[in-house]
């Protein structure tokens, strides 16, 4: 469905934020982008939903396909008709306006008026707290709330990919657990693929088939998830799961880049 090729992006003319990076998406797959802060997984986002430009970065070289055409140079209400949602991180609503107004706003894209009402009724059966309070102005909701209302509001434009960054950030536990029990059901139910950047590393490789680990603007490791959460890197570097018996001092981290298994 979705596929990154080769990918360089640079900000402001001088910084390289990605470095020749390759990716793919499935029809109806669930996939995780990993990596530490600055590793260049929000901006591989902002590319795919073409909002790069925004943030002062421009695509240097590669290509971005979505089922079969080329997107990497389109305006971002185009992708979004194309089937493209992206949740931004932050969640980016709109505060002033009411949650039923932050829906409407998220099919503004679309014609049939009546489809995007059966849509908002969808939207409040997989987040029931927000039809009690779609009357409500949306920077008045909690922090849980305010996700869900910023998944919600993706979901009116019916994507065929939902984009999630850090859906968890600054969450409760029991919160992030709703959260993602619903997102998977999004993805079970409609056959939408995901593509979920999140720092929590046990969370992404629980709920998604396929990861991705970025470090510095470069790929340098991919597979399964149930595979990577056995790789005893990503076990000690992500998981923070260490054997004890070798348990490092924290002297000895500085090393890792040397010796991390999967640079070559």
């Amino acid at each position: 469905m979705l596929e990154v090729k080769n990918l360089e992006i640079v900000y402001s003319d001088v910084i390289l934020a990605l470095r020749g990076i390759s990716l793919s998406v499935p029809e109806g797959g669930r996939v995780a982008l990993l990596g530490a802060n600055g590793a260049g997984k929000s901006t591989t986002l902002r590319a795919v939903s073409g909002i790069l430009r925004s943030q002062d970065g421009e695509i240097e070289d590669g290509s971005i396909e979505f089922m079969g055409r080329r997107i990497d140079d389109l305006a971002p209400e185009k992708i979004v008709r194309m089937g493209i949602a992206h949740v931004p991180e932050g969640r980016g609503i709109f505060p002033e306006l009411t949650v039923a107004e932050n829906l409407e706003l998220g099919g503004f894209a679309r014609k049939n008026r009546g489809a995007l009402a059966q849509d908002r009724q969808k939207a409040f059966s997989y987040f029931p707290i927000l039809g009690e309070r779609k009357g409500q102005r949306a920077g008045y909701l909690s922090g849980g709330e305010q996700q869900m209302l910023a998944v919600a509001r993706a979901l009116m434009s019916r994507p065929k990919l939902l984009m999630l960054d850090e859906p968890s950030l600054g969450l409760a536990p029991f919160v992030v657990r709703e959260i993602f029990r619903i997102i998977l059901s999004i993805n079970r139910d409609d056959r939408t693929a995901l593509l979920l950047v999140e720092q929590n590393a046990y969370i992404a490789l629980m709920v998604t088939h396929y990861c991705y680990i970025l470090e510095n603007g470069k790929i340098v490791m991919d597979g399964q998830s149930a595979r990577l959460k056995r790789n005893p890197d990503v076990k000690e570097f992500y998981l923070g799961v260490t054997d004890e018996a070798k348990k490092k001092r924290y002297s000895d981290v500085k090393h890792y880049k040397r010796r991390k298994r999967w640079v070559s």
